[in-house]
């Protein structure tokens, strides 16, 4: 296992700054997932602590060891070989260090069952998915209990099913076997479910790093606010307010919404108020707002409803409407039942 400090990493392509500067420690046998929109930087990042790209400017250590010149196989990074069958592959380096056939065969049998390969070992690379491939590479990295497991959308290709049931088996591989792992994915559920931290990027700068929970519940800003929870969080402008039963919030009509008694205290004017869908109630008698439905998902146990609620305005509109209008509108995502 291993430890890895980035130290003011940077890259650039050409003209484009992609990654700005990132500063970063994850322990050894810490599991990290790298999260954000398409092209924020996380892959290339990726890319650089397995060497398979160069930092512009900064520091990768592996265990405190300086490792900006090593090359991927230096730092157990590995393709596949087209003319070797599945099971080759899986071996191929188990070989190259010398271990005897009988271990070589377990550790491929194992990360076989592990991954659902057992039918495919004699096929070669050519005749699989990509889905398929992906999971012969972490059968490679798998069968080498190596220092550092990188991620790189792993099961970004498999259909539903496969993917609970490989994102369980990475979680109980990593309980088992304790290795550091730094995860990039797209997908919310994957990085919450299975990362001890998560780092959140945008535009090639660390926008929050935290546990699932406290990204979750303590959101640093409204972008890690807005990008992480599914459906996302709600934003409406708003004023506080003072009261004898405690500090509201207060909408563009005068409705006025009662806020918890934490974070707010020392604040005061304007805010933006974010309320998660969850923490919606339906309420068709005295809710504080009114709307039509727009939207429902159902998705079994849930159905996810998108409101359209109508705030007629007392004075001048929030900051980004137009002036002019007796009313605006507002879209509202609640989770339901």
């Amino acid at each position: 296992m291993a430890s890895i400090r980035l130290r003011g990493v940077e890259k650039s392509f050409g003209a484009a700054n992609i990654i700005k500067g990132i500063d970063l420690d994850i322990a050894d046998g810490e599991f990290v997932a790298l999260v954000g929109p398409s092209g924020c930087g996380k892959s290339t990042l990726l890319r650089i602590i397995s060497g398979l790209e160069n930092a512009t400017q900064g520091d990768i250590l592996l265990d405190d060891k300086v490792v900006n010149d090593d090359s991927p196989r230096d730092r157990n990074v590995y393709a596949l070989y087209p003319h070797m069958t599945v099971a080759q592959n899986m071996a191929f380096n188990l070989k190259l260090s010398g271990k005897d056939k009988q271990e070589i065969a377990r550790r491929v049998e194992e990360a076989a069952r592990m991954l659902d390969l057992v039918d495919l070992l004699e096929r070669r690379p050519g005749q699989l998915s990509g889905g398929q491939r992906q999971r012969v590479a972490m059968g490679r990295a798998i069968v080498r209990n190596p220092s550092v497991f990188l991620f790189d959308e792993p099961l970004s290709n498999l259909d539903a099913k496969l993917r609970v049931q490989i994102r369980s088996e990475i979680e109980l591989l990593h309980h088992r076997v304790k290795t550091t792992a730094v995860y990039v994915t797209h997908d919310q559920i994957e990085a919450m479910t299975l990362a001890d931290r998560i780092v959140v990027l945008n535009r090639g700068v660390v926008e929050q790093v935290g546990t699932p929970l406290e990204l979750y519940n303590r959101p640093a800003n409204l972008f890690v606010a807005g990008f992480i929870g599914s459906p996302s969080m709600n934003f409406v402008e708003a004023r506080l307010k003072e009261t004898a039963s405690g500090q509201k919030a207060e909408l563009a009509d005068g409705t006025e919404i009662a806020l918890p008694d934490r974070q707010l205290a020392s604040r005061s004017g304007n805010v933006t108020l974010g309320v998660r869908p969850e923490s919606i109630v339906v309420d068709r008698q005295s809710g504080n707002l009114a709307g039509t439905l727009k939207v429902a998902e159902p998705t079994g146990p849930q159905t996810h409803d998108t409101v359209l609620c109508f705030m007629r305005m007392r004075s001048r509109p929030p900051q980004g409407r137009p002036r002019g209008r007796s009313a605006y509108e507002v879209e509202v995502l609640v989770r339901g039942h």
